[in-house]
């Protein structure tokens, strides 16, 4: 193992978002106390590597090694240093380890985040898909793996948390163009329904901005 600090950086990742800025609870009084501590310590990491693939003032390549870094340290195959990115990947690989839940809903979660960190367009539905399958769906499995649950039951969360994923992304498209400079409107529905991104900035619904967020959301309900 390595102890080396380096590819750290600096230490000025974090969004300043928490678990009360988020659009769901996070770790409800509806889990029982003792998966609390559990869902808190997943939903920690998950937040250190979205912050860091959304920091703006990291390069692809800083922002690639902070999460490889991450996936190291949760895998055990690098020390941690005492800092709280760090450690959040530390803890988790515990309550993994405790709970026996797959460490793929936690690595996962990295191929997204490195797809975001080097700016991969998202050109077609299938791309958006494939993002969601990566970002979102490893959350909805990790609850059910921590709650027992069979594996019959992957189909029904993979498609609920894709859809939220996905009611994010509208939400959110015209933040998510302004400030990271990341679009999840695939490219070749924008380009079927006449609309572009400079339409995305607007700040309302054009028709031919709704025509494609009508399609996705169609498309999912389909």
């Amino acid at each position: 193992m390595t102890d080396t600090a380096s590819v750290w950086g600096r230490d000025d990742v974090s969004s300043g978002k928490g678990a009360s800025d988020e659009n769901f609870p996070v770790g409800s009084l509806l889990l029982s106390k003792a998966l609390r501590p559990h869902v808190h310590a997943y939903y920690d990491y998950a937040r250190v590597i979205d912050d860091i693939a959304d920091c703006e003032s990291l390069s692809a390549d800083e922002k690639i090694g902070r999460l490889n870094a991450m996936e190291e340290v949760l895998l055990g195959t690098r020390d941690p240093i005492p800092r709280a990115d760090a450690m959040s990947a530390a803890r988790l690989r515990v309550s993994l380890l405790k709970t026996g839940v797959p460490f793929e809903t936690a690595t996962d979660l990295l191929i997204a985040f490195r797809d975001d960190s080097r700016g991969t367009p998202c050109t077609s539905w299938t791309d958006l898909l494939h993002y969601c399958r990566y970002s979102a769906n490893p959350v909805g499995r990790f609850l059910l793996h921590l709650h027992g649950e069979v594996p019959q039951t992957f189909a029904a969360s993979d498609a609920l948390c894709t859809s939220l994923q996905i009611l994010n992304h509208l939400q959110d498209c015209q933040k998510d163009l302004q400030r990271l400079h990341r679009c999840y409107m695939p490219e070749d529905l924008m380009a079927q329904a006449g609309a572009t991104q400079d339409d995305l900035l607007a700040g309302r619904a054009s028709p031919n901005v709704r025509r494609v967020f009508n399609t996705l959301l169609d498309g999912w309900m389909r």
